[in-house]
């Protein structure tokens, strides 16, 4: 294991030396944040040689131990098989991958200093200046960070342009004037496989840019499997896969990396059991990497365990006091349990350590609307939306916002930039659907409720909300209804709403035997959760009055006697039944008439 372990380490270090040098900072720290997540080995001793497991062990895995179901034992030590010339195993058990040589750079020459110049250029952000001195440069690496270099000066042209004909928020056709020049460059080097991996990353961005999508795809699987430690091209890959089946099929070779970009593409096509058992086993080899306890945590909030998300974030924060990364999440889990006093020390945290990143934006924007602040919430979405155009849940946050503050072509506007940035984002198609229906227009609200369930099928409040939709008096679709609230009663609906309107719904329609289950179920659940209110006091009154119709009179019985601990016409009403009983009763002279005197 401790020379596996040594193999990522080599691997990662160069990785993010040479994304660095490339200037792709983001694939760079995150290859180093991998890299410094490795579990340390053990010092060696002599009791390490003994059989007993070492106490390093034990104390390196313990930080871990109360933060998932399975705890640290699930990721015991495993032996590498074969001799020296084994290959090294992946973090997923059972699998090997495939040896990927780390290319060497383009020799050190006189273009050399050029390149140190342009990068110069490039980090300055004059990409103009860094791609005009290496014009003349025919070196793999001086092509790419030429082409980079172009590619972002469209991209910041572009930006200039929109903010000038629409503002800062506004919607604009601009297009980056560079890509049709570069994708003929591109390809060219392609055909002639005079490009390596990092071109290949950039000419699949541009392919992406311009709607070939399939060609993209296949290209940035071509760079992956040349470069796999490239985690910006997985990323890009994954915004690609729009279906599971789109996943399968993709011709990736089996390294180790294919585990993560796996495990994050399951996330993000809401597959979170596969998602979250792949982290788990990556946490294996990479116990103290904090990128995963993150994920796991994200995985976990999309769950809606929000008690065992909050405990790992609690923990990422006490490692890494200035991470920003994640924290948004964060927000919206605190938002969700309406933690005023966590989120507050959450919003000044980041406040101080950035305050400019579209994250602190947003978790500062999460606070205000749990105030009630909806204005200011609004502003703060708007400054992260300035800072990053496409930053999707603040665009879906702030729709929230604005129907919050009967502000309704804002919201519409707000959920449709959003499921145009990403269409498989089911909150927006569901806050559009909430719109309609507010506005008496069922049918419009359906379409939008049925593409948000489609995305997450396993959300009881989708349905609920169809459901509701159907009920509505224009539509009045009540067997319809029925089968939305059987699929939220089928999806974890812990408010229990499903069962009561299910209930209600065939009382209505007179099949008093399916509404008498619900009922009856619906009063267990309460019974469970310790909760007394009307549902509660309505399950009662009917199932007596059915127990009492049918000829189960000591039911009957049993529930009007638990009626008659609540005041209001229900205990009336009990006593009424109860009367009603003893008469029925009273000519069988084999029963204890005084047994129904109050």
């Amino acid at each position: 294991m401790a020379s596996s372990k040594e193999n990522y380490r080599v691997e990662l270090r160069a990785a993010a030396r040479q994304l660095g040098d490339r200037c792709l900072y983001s694939a760079a720290k995150w290859a180093a944040e991998l890299l410094v997540g490795i579990e340390p080995d053990a010092a060696p001793s002599q009791s390490a040689a003994m059989d007993t497991p070492s106490s390093s062990s034990a104390a390196a895995g313990g930080r871990l131990l109360h933060l998932h179901r399975s705890g640290g034992s699930s990721f015991r030590r495993r032996s590498r098989l074969g001799g020296a010339g084994a290959e090294v195993g992946t973090p997923l058990g059972g699998v090997s991958y495939v040896s990927t040589p780390i290319p060497d750079d383009d020799p050190f020459d006189a273009g050399a200093d050029k390149y140190l110049l342009a990068k110069a250029y490039f980090d300055c952000r004059e990409y103009r200046r860094a791609a005009h001195v290496l014009r003349d440069q025919v070196g793999r690496k001086a092509v790419f960070l030429r082409s980079y270099a172009l590619y972002m000066a469209g991209e910041k042209r572009k930006e200039e342009e929109t903010i000038e004909l629409e503002g800062s928020l506004g919607k604009s056709n601009v297009v980056n004037q560079e890509l049709v020049a570069l994708e003929r460059e591109l390809s060219t080097h392609r055909r002639t496989g005079s490009i390596d991996s990092f071109g290949l990353y950039l000419y699949g961005i541009v392919l992406r840019d311009k709607g070939c999508e399939g060609l993209a795809r296949t290209v940035l699987v071509e760079s992956v499997n040349s470069y796999p430690w490239n985690w910006c091209a997985w990323l890009e890959i994954q915004s690609l896969c729009t279906s599971s089946d789109i996943l399968n099929n993709l011709n990736l070779k089996n390294h180790w990396m294919k585990d993560f970009f796996i495990a994050s593409a399951h996330l993000e096509l809401k597959m979170h059991e596969e998602a979250l058992k792949r982290y788990e086993r990556l946490l294996g080899i990479f116990r103290c990497s904090d990128y995963i306890q993150a994920q796991i945590a994200t995985v976990q909030y999309s769950m809606r365990d929000l008690d065992e998300a909050d405990m790992i974030f609690e923990e990422l924060l006490r490692t890494d006091p200035f991470r920003v990364d994640s924290m948004d999440i964060y927000s919206n889990l605190l938002y969700a349990k309406e933690s005023l006093t966590a989120l507050s020390f959450l919003a000044h945290r980041v406040f101080l350590t950035d305050k400019y990143r579209p994250e602190s934006c947003c978790i500062i924007a999460n606070y205000y609307s749990l105030k009630g602040q909806h204005e200011k919430s609004v502003l703060y979405f708007q400054r992260a939306l300035k800072l990053n155009r496409k930053y999707l849940s603040a665009w879906t946050l702030m729709g929230h916002e604005f129907v919050e503050l009967k502000n309704t072509p804002a919201a519409i506007d707000a959920y449709r930039r959003a499921v145009d940035i990403n269409p498989r984002d089911y909150r927006a198609w569901y806050g559009l659907g909430q719109i309609y229906e507010m506005m008496g227009m069922p049918f419009y609200a359906l379409y939008y409720f049925r593409k948000s369930s489609l995305l997450q099928p396993n959300d009881s409040r989708l349905w609920i909300a169809m459901a509701q939709c159907y009920e509505s008096d224009p539509l009045q679709m009540i067997e319809e209804a029925i089968k939305c609230y059987e699929r939220a009663a089928n999806s974890d609906d812990t408010e229990g709403i499903a069962l009561h309107q299910l209930a209600k719904l065939h009382s209505m329609l007179g099949q008093s035997e399916e509404a008498a289950f619900y009922y009856k179920k619906d009063l267990e659940r309460m019974e469970v959760e310790e909760m007394q209110g009307q549902n509660f006091v309505e399950a009662l009154l009917f199932l007596a009055k059915h127990c009492k119709t049918i000829g189960r009179f000591d039911e009957a019985e049993h529930y009007c006697t638990r009626l008659l601990d609540y005041t209001g016409p229900e205990k009336e009403t009990a006593k009424s039944i109860l009367q009603g009983l003893k008469q029925a009763q009273s000519g069988f002279p084999s029963m204890d008439i005084d047994h129904f005197a109050l």
